[in-house]
Parts: C-alpha cells; sequence; structure tokens
C-alpha cells in the first residue's frame, strides 16, 4: 500500500500542480508553441472535419454515379466522371489532415493563420465536374 502523497512502486511523487507529460500526436503539431484557447483548437478541428466531409461526399457521389452508369449502361465516360469525383474525394480528405496541422500550428504559435488554399481548388473542382456532367446530359439527350 502506498501512504497519501507517494507514487506507486516506489516512484518519486509527483508534484500535483505540474501539467502531465504531454504525449500527443503528431508532435509537430503539439511540440510547438502554446496551449491555445480551446475554442480556436476547436473550430480548426470543425473545419478540418467539414472538409473530410466534402471529400467522403465527392465519393459517395462517384460511387453512386458508376452504379448507375452500371444500372443504365451508360457508357465509360461516366465512370471516368465518378472516378475524377473519388480522386477528388480522396485528395479533399488529404487536404484536410494538411490544413489542420498548418492552422493548428499557426494558432500554437501565434502566427497569421495560413490562407485557405483548398477553397479555390474545390471550386474549380466541382464546376468542372458539374459542366462535364452536365455537357454529357445535353449531348445523350441530343443523340436520342
Amino acid at each position: 500500500m502506498t501512504s497519501e502523497g507517494e507514487a506507486p512502486g516506489g516512484a518519486a511523487p509527483r508534484d500535483p500542480e505540474a501539467s502531465p507529460p504531454d504525449d500527443r500526436r503528431p508532435r509537430s503539431v503539439y511540440g510547438v508553441g502554446e496551449e491555445p484557447d480551446i475554442r480556436f483548437s476547436l473550430a480548426n478541428e470543425r473545419t478540418a472535419l467539414a472538409w473530410v466531409r466534402t471529400g467522403l461526399g465527392l465519393v459517395a457521389g462517384g460511387v453512386a454515379l458508376t452504379s448507375f452508369a452500371s444500372f443504365a449502361d451508360l457508357t465509360g465516360f461516366v465512370d471516368l466522371i465518378a472516378a475524377m469525383a473519388c480522386l477528388a474525394g480522396a485528395g479533399f480528405a488529404g487536404y484536410a489532415l494538411l490544413s489542420w496541422k498548418r492552422v493548428e500550428r499557426a494558432i500554437r504559435r501565434g502566427d497569421p493563420l495560413p490562407s485557405p488554399n483548398g477553397l479555390p481548388v474545390l471550386v474549380a473542382g466541382v464546376v468542372v465536374l458539374a459542366l462535364l456532367v452536365a455537357g454529357y446530359a445535353v449531348t445523350e439527350v441530343w443523340r436520342r
């Protein structure tokens, strides 16, 4: 049995005022700067999760397109668009992690926040996919 204030196993007692050792990962994020206001970290996490949801939505849309194409005997062009949507979704999920790291490090160091360079890419990608699907739909209607 250990008495009060004595650590188990005969180890030196830990100062109750001291902060616990920080073993959070990735060290490239949590080993930098000071602990920020929790609201900023949570907002950054919510933003990253929104990017992941966007990526997941693109992957789901790609799966839906290729499933629909197989049932409707559509050309391989629809499968190509579906593959592009799935790859874009994977890219945005990866971007979410990289962006979260960049922003979290900036918050912890007190640096200005980096620009959201994924947003223009997302908008351009969605516009291109929409134009490809619309163009395909119009050509299919005219072909019949």
